[in-house]
């Protein structure tokens, strides 16, 4: 048992930890005592990885895909400067396909994402819930009221460094067996998120992981040509994804720009072509395109918009692992648009490397 002085650790964790997934309103009381419970249950399941590797019940394809799991968390310590604490050293079976689904919504003719805020954490533009049914029913309830809404399952979420005087942030069954650059990319856009956070940017934020998650995982991957040949080609096929999702965001953009009376009839138009085009030119992408709203496109934008230029950050220093955090690190006091304009007067185009965290 903790002591006093543990105990307080504890619980300021737990709420912190929360705060950083949930982000809602201090009235939502449902929403924080789900999130709460849902958190404590995710770490009450962990044990450590060298327990289920010692257990002879564990299957031979996790222990392997633990063990593996256990050399990228050392590289991302030693090649990658991302924090060396308890993160991703235990390991959990939720029995569920995801860890969290995030409530995500936009207005009928904008990209404009609802907000949820806590006083310590900031703003993002989702909400975590851990039940999917009490995620739909929330979904449903802002639908109700003229938002447009998706419920997305998320493999993993970040306590921002905060869980770990309760041992830190755990594997999950829900991305333990992703192929390997892809599980390496999992755990270095997670490492990321502790170790530059900015409150109220959820694109400043996820940019900058989603830019370490393709460099590291390219760095993981070079000496092994036939993975890394499957990680690049992924990532190719996402970024023709991208680039249609891109231009019919930029295409609704002027359709809600325009006289109001022609917005829905251009909106029909515009997502019904984007429908047609998606077996050809964005393969294995089907599904986004027909159930894609606005609240698709809005957040996809928070994880892509920014990628480009923290590359060209990355190039800038040097391909210097630790001047590359240092320089996002000095980011943070400026504001929300001088943070983009410091970012964007860097350079030219460059692949954005996308993350697949709001696209599975």
């Amino acid at each position: 048992m903790p002591g006093r002085g543990g105990t307080r650790l504890i619980r300021r964790a737990l709420l912190v930890a929360v705060a950083a997934l949930s982000l809602s309103g201090c009235s939502a009381v449902s929403h924080w005592s789900q999130a709460a419970g849902g958190h404590l249950a995710l770490m009450r399941a962990a044990r450590p990885v060298d327990d289920w590797l010692a257990d002879p019940a564990t299957a031979p394809d996790l222990a392997e895909r633990l063990r593996l799991s256990q050399q990228m968390r050392d590289f991302a310590t030693r090649r990658l400067a991302l924090p060396d604490n308890n993160s991703y050293r235990r390991y959990a079976d939720l029995h569920r396909p995801a860890a969290v689904w995030n409530v995500v919504a936009a207005p009928e003719f904008g990209f404009e994402l609802k907000t949820w805020c806590y006083p310590v954490m900031g703003c993002a533009g989702y909400q975590g819930w851990f039940s999917r049914d009490e995620a739909q029913a929330h979904a449903d309830a802002l639908q109700a009221e003229g938002w447009e809404v998706q419920v997305q399952a998320i493999p993993a979420y970040s306590s921002l460094g905060w869980s770990r005087v309760l041992g830190g942030d755990p594997l999950l069954n829900t991305f333990i067996r992703y192929p390997e650059g892809e599980l390496a990319a999992m755990l270095f856009h997670e490492l990321a998120h502790q170790r530059v956070y900015v409150a109220d940017d959820t694109g400043f934020n996820e940019a900058y992981a989603s830019a370490v998650e393709l460099l590291g995982a390219r760095e993981w991957l070079a000496a092994k040509p036939e993975a890394l040949a499957a990680f690049e080609d992924g990532r190719a096929r996402r970024e023709r994804f991208l680039a249609l999702a891109r231009q019919g965001r930029e295409r609704l953009a002027a359709v809600y720009a325009g006289p109001a009376a022609q917005r829905a009839e251009g909106k029909a138009a515009v997502t019904a072509e984007l429908r047609a085009r998606a077996p050809d030119e964005a393969p294995g992408y089907e599904a986004w395109f027909q159930r894609a709203n606005n609240a698709s496109f809005a957040i996809l934008s928070a994880y892509d918009e920014l990628v480009p230029a923290f590359i060209r950050l990355f190039e800038r220093e040097g391909r210097d692992w630790v001047k590359f955090h240092a320089a996002v690190e000095r980011l943070k006091p400026l504001s929300r648009e001088e943070r983009r304009a410091n970012l964007r007067g860097q350079g030219g185009p460059h692949e954005s490397g996308s993350s697949s965290r709001q696209t599975r």
